[in-house]
């Protein structure tokens, strides 16, 4: 090995030691895990993220802001994280984030129960059409593949979930950016506010949900 081969390797030795230290930010890749359906339940974990758009967390960060249940949530639906299906009144909706810890460090095999109303702001109490639930994967990503929900009397634009860490489940709502009635919603937490982007089809929102957990 020549001298000069030997000086770069010390340098790069080096480098890589410095960017180790350590730091509050985590940033973590977009996650597009593949949707799972009840036919593909056992692979919904392995299932992992391709690049995309950075979510960045930042430590200490805020736990998600709990919320009620409400009156429309069903037990046992099935594991299924493609809800949105032919026929189903809505905007078609893909949800993609992560479940992580108030040290925003992934969390696999998180469960996440959503349930919601189409988009005429109707809920399916029969059956369990925009009912589901999956588990993230490896690196703590999950994908929802749904409709933006409608409006009905008091109610803004949701989607009600449960996340279930450890054996603790937390229960609240996400909102939608620019939706009217927000304001007027008992119920409604700016802080539960998805990131939308309505120029792409299907629209796309992001959401990073942090559990009470070190």
């Amino acid at each position: 090995m020549s001298f000069v081969r030997i000086i770069v390797l010390a340098l790069a030795t080096a480098f890589l030691a410095a960017c180790g230290g350590g730091g509050q930010t985590l940033t973590l890749a977009s996650a597009t895990p593949t949707p799972t359906t009840s036919a593909a339940s056992s692979t919904a974990a392995s299932s992992a993220p391709a690049a995309g758009t950075a979510l960045a967390c930042t430590a200490p960060a805020q736990p998600i802001v709990e919320l009620t249940e409400g009156p429309y949530y069903k037990a046992n639906p099935p594991q299924n994280a493609a809800l949105r299906t032919a026929g189903v009144a809505g905007t078609p909706l893909t949800l993609t984030g992560y479940v992580v810890s108030k040290s925003c460090q992934p969390i696999a095999n998180a469960k996440l129960d959503f349930w919601q109303a189409d988009g005429n702001g109707n809920y399916d109490n029969s059956g369990y059409t925009l009912r589901g639930w999956q588990l993230t994967t490896a690196s703590g990503a999950y994908r929802l593949e749904t409709v933006i929900p409608g409006l009905y009397p008091g109610r803004t634009e949701h989607i009600h979930f449960k996340v279930t860490v450890n054996g603790t489940t937390y229960t609240s709502q996400l909102f939608f950016p620019g939706v009217s009635q927000n304001e007027g919603d008992s119920i409604y937490s700016s802080q539960m506010l998805v990131k939308l982007n309505t120029n792409t089809s299907p629209a796309t929102a992001t959401f990073t949900f942090v559990v009470n957990v070190a």
